[in-house]
């Protein structure tokens, strides 16, 4: 007789389970999420709606801690956040445990979180322009949040940079789409290798944290597609992404969580996903809508799909059994094709020495070298002294990264004064190295400057780190570090600036600097990757992935309220219109003629190259494949690397001068060159060629001369050519 009581926690399934049986693993994933979901009770079903967290009000508690300046970390530091979906032991439904990202293995089910590597910022990452670079963050994520028995992992981030001052920019990669789109894509195939579900996020339009809660977004229909819903589509389609996490803010006035236009008709119906929908944490608002929107499962806790008002909302026929079904057949379908089912909860020991090695070489390829004047960098590491000096975020331990949420509790860290210590010992070098710590207030900063004077070689680090939950009240440093900079950098004549930004910043002091070194939030391996970079052990590669405005009066909200932080239009909330359209980041900067600091793709070398031969072959125009081929040659004296970057101008009213359509990253050996293909596929899911036509609510392709730009960086493209479409 076949047994047929229900299975246990983990219970391995079976080949000779009946056919009707979940356990029958000849079934398919999508077969099993029903056949289970068939077997449930109403009152198991909605329990599996949810997470297990006690429910509390997260608004007024953000209300109390803005009113008495605490930030989210702060807040986060008084309430227990549980991360998961309580099990179901006689159906066999394991306790589902899911972790934060997107920078590393954070907040995991339960807090305080276990130690994971603290991998650099996203937006250090993008910087790479490297999606084999990518799939190597994304493949530590995977193995960490798998070895750590999670089940699923929130992220990537591929909200876009639409301002500089967003708080949690570093959780995202860039101002552009495409960028954006490809390394999300990289990231997320890496962390589903492992059998975790990657979660994108956060869908859409959530690109400041102003008000989150509350502000409705504007934007018209074709600015939604060909920008900020591009990267999502992206994940969707070439990554095949097991789940989506939807934002806190309006979208035209409704959530995100209700509005069944982005989660059913463009997710489902048109990109064809077909994983599961998660709230963001408490930015589900209602029972019935949400569900019938398209959203499938709330988290932390059941405050509104609770047995209550499921039970109330099916009673008076405003939601139907066959969407709570639904729902769970979404997820179940997504733990079915990873395995989690008959994984057994087992947690080990994370590999802290490989995976920081990871981290480390991670963290060399991603900094970007801003300004180099006379060559100051690579710094000689055969002197005598070497002062190192700033505030305490940035010189005294690692700098870990953004606040909020994705905070990662590292297994190690390697502070600045170390990790430099570290590595002269390995060139050989007898030099010593002291550090001066510059208060908040500035008060010592004449200690500073004698230290500064009195050694051969002075590092200035500085930066920023943002947190999720606030905005930068402007583009500048916090705490004087401007003021500090300026008033430091003309004491010496060998004098390097070392950034350490989650976010681009405003360098009020840039004259006086001859060499800036960009390396964004390193996370564990600050220490060694910034002095790898000073004394040349490795050659900056990092390309800007999003522009650094000289004045925030050049940037898309300066003197326009209504695009940012929004207007109160009479409804109460605050309503931010993208009335930029499509000039936005580069595009932004091209459109209205301005000239940013330091603009997209702009990145310096210790070496020189060269692109020549460049040639565009086009034979079927813009509805077949262009390939763009050139030589890359290192004329330098160094190994280094290079990005090709292809940019398009299309011909349609309201287009921007050029949007990047490809891209490729070549590591060269002095004197060596190489033929570099790029590929622009019409067909692809990035629509390189085409705009959005209101006409057919589809993407098409316009009419016209379309010019292919070929360079290494948005504002250097001195190869053109151009391709007729009829």
């Amino acid at each position: 007789m076949t047994d047929t009581r229900p299975a246990p926690e983990n219970a391995p399934a079976t080949d000779d389970a009946p056919a009707s049986d979940w356990r029958d693993t000849s079934a398919t994933p999508r077969e099993r999420a029903e056949r289970l979901v068939a077997a449930m009770t109403l009152e198991q079903k909605i329990a599996q709606l949810h997470g297990a967290m006690e429910t509390i009000d997260i608004y007024a508690l953000s209300a109390q801690a803005a009113e008495q300046g605490a930030d989210l970390e702060q807040l986060a530091a008084q309430i227990r956040v549980e991360r998961h979906v309580t099990g179901i032991e006689e159906l066999g439904i394991p306790r589902f445990r899911i972790t934060n990202g997107p920078v590393g293995v954070g907040m995991g089910d339960g807090t305080p979180s276990p130690p994971a590597t603290s991998l650099p910022m996203t937006i250090g990452l993008a910087a790479s322009f490297d999606p084999d670079l990518a799939y190597a963050y994304g493949d530590v994520i995977g193995s960490e949040t798998a070895t750590l028995g999670q089940h699923v992992l929130e992220g990537p981030g591929v909200c876009l940079h639409r301002t500089t001052i967003a708080g949690r920019n570093f959780e995202y990669f860039s101002e552009d789409p495409y960028l954006s789109g490809v390394m999300g894509v990289a990231v997320t195939r890496a962390i589903q290798e492992h059998d975790v579900i990657a979660m994108v996020k956060h869908y859409v339009v959530n690109d400041q944290e102003y008000e989150r809660f509350r502000a409705s977004v504007e934007v018209d229909e074709h600015v939604l597609r060909e920008l900020y819903l591009l990267p999502f589509e992206m994940v969707v389609k070439d990554a095949q992404v097991a789940a989506v996490m939807s934002a806190y803010n309006r979208i035209r006035g409704v959530y995100a969580t209700e509005c069944r236009p982005t989660l059913t008709d463009i997710l489902r119906t048109e990109w064809g996903f077909d994983g599961y929908v998660q709230s963001d944490f408490w930015s589900c608002r209602s029972a019935a809508a949400s569900l019938n929107a398209g959203m499938d499962h709330e988290m932390p806790d059941a405050k509104w799909l609770n047995e209550t008002n499921v039970k109330a909302a099916l009673s008076d026929t405003s939601l139907e059994i066959e969407t709570v079904d639904r729902a769970l057949v979404r997820r179940y379908t997504q733990m079915f094709r990873f395995g989690q089912f008959e994984r057994p909860y087992a947690p080990g020991q994370i590999d802290a020495q490989a995976h920081g090695a990871t981290a480390r070489d991670i963290g060399r390829q991603i900094a970007v070298l801003l300004k180099n004047d006379g060559g100051l960098l690579p710094l000689d590491p055969h002197v005598e002294s070497i002062a190192v000096i700033g505030q305490s975020a940035f010189v005294d331990d690692a700098c870990l990264g953004g606040g909020g949420s994705s905070k990662v509790v590292p297994l190690y860290t390697v502070p600045p004064l170390d990790g430099m210590r570290d590595v002269l010992a390995g060139l050989g070098s007898s030099a010593t190295v002291s550090k001066v710590t510059v208060a908040d207030d500035l008060s010592n900063l004449d200690e500073a400057r004698r230290a500064a004077a009195a050694a051969d070689v002075v590092v200035l680090m500085a930066g920023l780190v943002a947190t999720e939950g606030a905005d930068q009240p402007h583009a500048n440093m916090l705490n004087d570090q401007n003021r500090m900079l300026a008033e430091l950098l003309p004491v010496g004549d060998r004098t390097v600036v070392v950034l350490k930004d989650s976010n681009p910043v405003l360098m009020p002091w840039i004259d006086a600097a001859p060499a800036v070194l960009e390396v964004w939030n390193q996370g564990t391996e600050d220490g060694h990757v910034v002095a790898d970079l000073l004394f040349g052990v490795a050659n900056p590669s990092g390309k800007v992935p999003t522009c650094y405005p000289r004045s925030e009066d050049d940037t898309l909200y300066a003197g326009h309220p209504e695009r940012y932080p929004g207007t109160d239009e009479g409804d109460g909330y605050p309503v931010i219109r993208y009335s930029e359209g499509l000039q936005m980041g580069y595009r932004w900067f091209q459109g209205q003629g301005i000239e940013p600091l330091f603009g997209f793709g702009h990145g310096l070398s210790y070496t020189t190259f060269e692109l020549a031969d460049v040639a565009v072959d086009a034979p079927g125009g813009v509805a077949a494949p262009v390939t763009v081929t050139g030589a890359l040659t290192n004329t330098g004296p160094v190994a280094g690397a290079e990005v090709v970057q292809v940019y398009l101008g299309v011909p349609a009213p309201g287009q921007p001068p050029k949007r990047l359509v490809g891209f490729a990253k070549v590591s060269l050996e002095p004197g060596a060159t190489e033929q570099v293909t790029i590929v622009v596929d019409p067909t692809a899911s990035h629509h390189p060629f085409s705009v959005w036509d209101y006409a057919t609510s589809s993407f098409r392709t316009a009419a016209g001369d379309y010019t292919v730009l070929v360079g290494t960086s948005a504002a250097d493209t001195p190869h053109t050519a151009t391709i007729t479409a009829g």
